[in-house]
């Protein structure tokens, strides 16, 4: 009787699957934000290319009158991808902000562009309305996120106009009582209109407020801020906030 082969030994084990590089990780990166872009203005494309050639024909010209056009020809290919390169930056960071316009959380994935220096929170720590059960509900429900740094404490309201003030002027004197006298608590409300922010100003704005508290004092104050625990997003059941629009830090940086 034959034997038979140890299928054990004659079995060839699989490869592991191919790690992306870097690179390539970048490219669809790139691919991803110019896509959005392209779907929130369909001019992007001739933006760049016009970039490029304004770009590409000064250093021509400049060639040209320096008597050596091959020479700056080579840099005006180099510097007019550069120049469109910083001008797409700031077509994404407009595009992304776009798509976060009227989105319920919307402060949330704006408040993601932070910096180094502010402690924030992805929940709505205030909320109104109950649990809201379509999403319908969530564009009317009001809620107010928070974020600490040096400037104190900022209170981000988003909704109807009447129930968000409300509720952040509710909000405000909870975390004054806490925080105390020497913590400063401004308010925002995000929206389009009069006594608002937009959310691609948002960011800009928190930044721009006065700096009154340390690191130290920083972190202190946001250590007993958690401690009060925050609302229930006013969400349906089934539905993830972890799936709404996220802003993109590379984007939003320029670059």
């Amino acid at each position: 009787m034959a034997r038979s082969k140890d299928s054990s030994k004659t079995k060839k084990s699989p490869k592991p699957p191919r790690q992306r590089g870097k690179f390539a990780e970048r490219i669809d990166q790139f691919k991803t934000l110019y896509q959005n872009a392209r779907k929130q203005n369909p001019r992007v494309p001739w933006y760049l290319l016009g970039t490029f050639l304004v770009g590409l024909v000064v250093f021509i010209v400049i060639g040209l009158v320096w008597g050596h056009p091959i020479y700056f020809t080579i840099l005006g290919v180099f510097f007019g991808a550069l120049l469109a390169l910083v001008v797409f930056g700031r077509l994404a960071e407009r595009s992304a902000y776009a798509s976060l316009e009227g989105q319920p959380g919307a402060t949330s994935a704006a408040m993601g562009a932070l910096r180094k220096g502010w402690r924030y929170e992805q929940e709505p720590v205030a909320a109104d309305g109950g649990r809201a059960r379509s999403m319908s509900e969530i564009n009317q429900a009001a809620m107010v996120f928070r974020a600490v740094g040096k400037p104190g404490v900022v209170l981000i309201g988003e909704g109807p106009k009447g129930a968000t003030t409300r509720l952040l002027n509710s909000e405000s004197k909870r975390i004054a009582r806490v925080a105390g006298p020497e913590v400063p608590v401004h308010t925002l409300r995000v929206g389009e209109g009069e006594d608002t922010v937009r959310v691609a100003k948002l960011v800009k704005t928190m930044n721009k407020l006065d700096k009154k508290l340390t690191d130290a004092e920083v972190t202190a104050v946001t250590k007993r801020l958690r401690a009060l625990g925050a609302a229930k997003p006013p969400i349906p059941k089934g539905y993830d906030p972890r799936n709404a629009p996220r802003m993109d830090r590379k984007a939003m940086r320029g670059r």
